[in-house]
C-alpha cells in the first residue's frame, strides 16, 4: 500500500509538470469536471454549453464572445484515449429531434474536448495572433463523487452513519428485516452475504427514487462491469465481534477493498487533473420531497467539497502536489420550471444549502459561486388571473402525457431558512407551503444561424468556471 501510495504520488507530479509546461509553452488546457446528483441534468449541461460555445450568439454574459474575441470553436480528439468520448452528437440529436426528448443519463465517465481559438486582449492585442484554448470536460456521475468521502471512513464508522440514515425510512423496510435475520458474527455463507448485498442495493436504489442524496456506495447504484462481484457484495452490519471468516470481517474486507480497487483508482485518474468544478444540483426536487431530502441534500453539498483540493494553481503547487480545484460553481439546475420572478429566491436557497461548502473552499483559497440556471429552457413564461389576482407561471409540454400545461409551483420564501430550519430540525412535512415540480419534456428547437439552444445563465455559468482563461 505504501509503495503503491508513493507510485500514485509520483505519477502526479508528472502529469502536473507535463500540465504546467503545456499551459505556459504552448496552448492552455482547462479541465473542468461536471457532476450533480440523480436527476440533475449533467448530460443535457454539457451538450447545451458545447453547442453554445460552438455558436456564441446566445451567450452575451461570456465575455470573450460578446467581445468578438472567440474566432474560432471546433471540437477535437480528446486527450485521454482510455476513457469512454462523450455522445454529444447523439445527445444533441434527442434534444433537437422531432420530437425532442432528454437525452440519456450519465452512467460512467466521459470526456470531450472544445477547442477555441481567442484573440487576446489589453495592450497586447495588436502584437498577438489568436491563441488555442483547449477545454476538456469530464461528465462523470455524482453517484461516485459521493463515495470519495468513503476514503477516510472505516468500515464500523460507515456502519453506523449510513444505519442511523435509515433507520426511519420507508424505503429500507425490507433491507432492516434482512439485516435483523443475521448475525455478523456467524460464520460467512456467501447465499446469505449476495442476499443482504442485494435487499440493500434495492434501498439505495429506493431512497434515490424517494429524493435523498447520499447513497453510498454509488457503484451499486451504476455498477458497469462490476456487476455482480464480490466489491460490490457487501452492506452495513452493527457494531460486534468479528472473528476469522464470519460475516462481519468478510463485509468490512470487501469494503475496504471497494476503497482501495474502486474509489480510490476513481479518484486518482480523474479528479487529481480537475481545475474548475461544476456541482449540478436539482434543488427544486429536493425541496418538493420535502425537508428530510433537503437535509440530506445540504449534507451531501458539505461532503462534496471534501472530495476536492481546493485552492489556487500556483505553479510549484501544481508540480509538487497535483492540481487544486480553483473554482467551483454550485448551480441549481431548471430555473426554468419556476417564473424568473423566483430565480433570485432559488439562488438564495443554493447559496444557502451550500454555505458551509462554499466557506470551507474559499478558506482554502477557492472561487465559489452559486446559481441557479436552466442548461436548456423548456417552458415559457405567462401571467394568468387567478381569483382575480395576477398569477405568474410557467407553460410547458408535459413529459408524461405530452401535453400543454401552465403550471404554478408554489411561492418559494424569501428568506432561505424557511427552507433550512424545519430541514434541520427533522420536520417532516412543509408547514408553510406545499412545493409541486412538474416533468417537463424539451421544447421543439428552430435555431438561427449563429445561435445555440435557450438557456438560462448557462452563459454566466461559462463566464465564472473559465471565462479569465480566455
Amino acid at each position: 500500500m505504501v509503495l503503491t501510495t508513493i507510485a500514485d504520488g509520483v505519477l502526479d507530479v508528472a502529469q502536473g509538470i507535463y500540465d504546467t509546461g503545456a499551459d505556459l509553452f504552448g496552448d492552455t488546457t482547462i479541465r473542468l469536471g461536471v457532476t450533480g446528483l440523480a436527476r440533475s441534468g449533467k448530460t443535457v449541461f454539457i451538450t447545451s454549453l458545447v453547442a453554445n460555445l460552438l455558436d456564441q450568439g446566445r451567450m452575451p454574459h461570456l465575455l470573450a464572445a460578446s467581445e468578438g474575441r472567440i474566432a474560432a470553436a471546433y471540437l477535437q480528439p480528446q486527450p485521454d484515449d482510455t476513457v469512454p468520448r462523450f455522445d454529444y452528437e447523439a445527445h444533441m440529436g434527442a434534444l433537437t429531434g422531432q420530437p425532442p426528448h432528454w437525452p440519456d443519463s450519465t452512467r460512467a465517465v466521459s470526456e470531450l474536448r472544445v477547442s477555441l481559438k481567442v484573440k487576446p486582449n489589453g495592450l497586447l492585442a495588436g502584437l498577438q495572433g489568436p491563441r488555442t484554448v483547449h477545454l476538456d470536460i469530464i461528465d462523470y456521475p455524482g453517484e461516485w463523487l459521493l463515495d470519495l468521502g468513503l476514503l477516510d471512513q472505516g468500515y464500523d464508522d460507515w456502519s453506523a452513519t449510513t444505519l442511523s440514515r435509515l433507520e426511519n425510512r420507508d424505503s429500507a423496510e425490507t433491507f432492516r428485516d434482512a439485516l435483523a435475520a443475521i448475525d455478523g458474527a456467524e460464520k460467512l455463507d456467501e447465499p446469505k452475504a449476495k442476499t443482504l448485498a442485494a435487499a440493500f442495493t434495492d434501498y439505495l436504489h429506493a431512497a434515490r427514487a424517494a429524493g435523498y442524496s447520499d447513497c453510498t456506495p454509488g457503484r451499486f447504484l451504476l455498477p458497469g462491469d462490476l456487476a455482480g462481484s464480490p466489491v460490490l457484495t457487501f452492506a452495513p452490519l452493527p457494531p460486534g465481534d468479528a472473528p476469522r471468516r464470519s460475516l462481519r470481517r468478510e463485509m468490512a474486507r470487501r469494503y475496504e477493498a471497494y476503497k482501495a480497487q474502486v474509489v480510490r483508482p476513481f479518484f486518482r485518474d480523474h479528479f487529481a487533473r480537475i481545475d474548475r468544478q461544476v456541482v449540478l444540483v436539482d434543488a427544486l426536487g429536493a425541496i418538493h420531497n420535502g425537508p428530510a431530502a433537503v437535509e440530506d441534500m445540504r449534507t451531501a453539498m458539505s461532503e462534496i467539497l471534501s472530495a476536492f483540493r481546493p485552492g489556487r494553481n500556483a505553479f510549484l503547487s501544481q508540480i509538487f502536489r497535483g492540481k487544486r480545484v480553483e473554482r467551483i460553481l454550485f448551480a441549481a439546475t431548471k430555473a426554468d420550471h419556476v417564473h424568473h420572478a423566483q430565480h433570485a429566491r432559488l439562488t438564495a436557497i443554493m447559496e444557502a444549502l451550500t454555505r458551509e461548502a462554499r466557506d470551507r473552499a474559499r478558506f482554502a483559497g477557492a472561487n465559489t459561486q452559486a446559481l441557479a440556471i436552466a442548461a436548456l429552457r423548456a417552458t415559457t413564461e405567462e401571467t394568468m388571473q387567478h381569483d382575480g389576482a395576477p398569477l405568474d407561471v410557467v407553460r410547458g409540454t408535459l413529459l408524461d402525457t405530452g401535453k400543454q400545461a401552465a403550471f404554478y409551483p408554489g411561492a418559494l420564501p424569501e428568506d432561505p431558512s424557511h427552507i433550512l430550519s424545519p430541514a434541520a430540525n427533522g420536520a417532516q412535512d412543509w408547514l408553510n407551503g406545499d412545493y409541486e415540480v412538474m416533468r417537463f419534456a424539451p421544447a421543439a428547437l428552430s435555431l438561427r444561424p449563429g445561435d445555440g439552444p435557450p438557456h438560462i445563465r448557462l452563459d454566466r455559468a461559462a463566464q465564472f468556471l473559465f471565462g479569465d482563461k480566455l
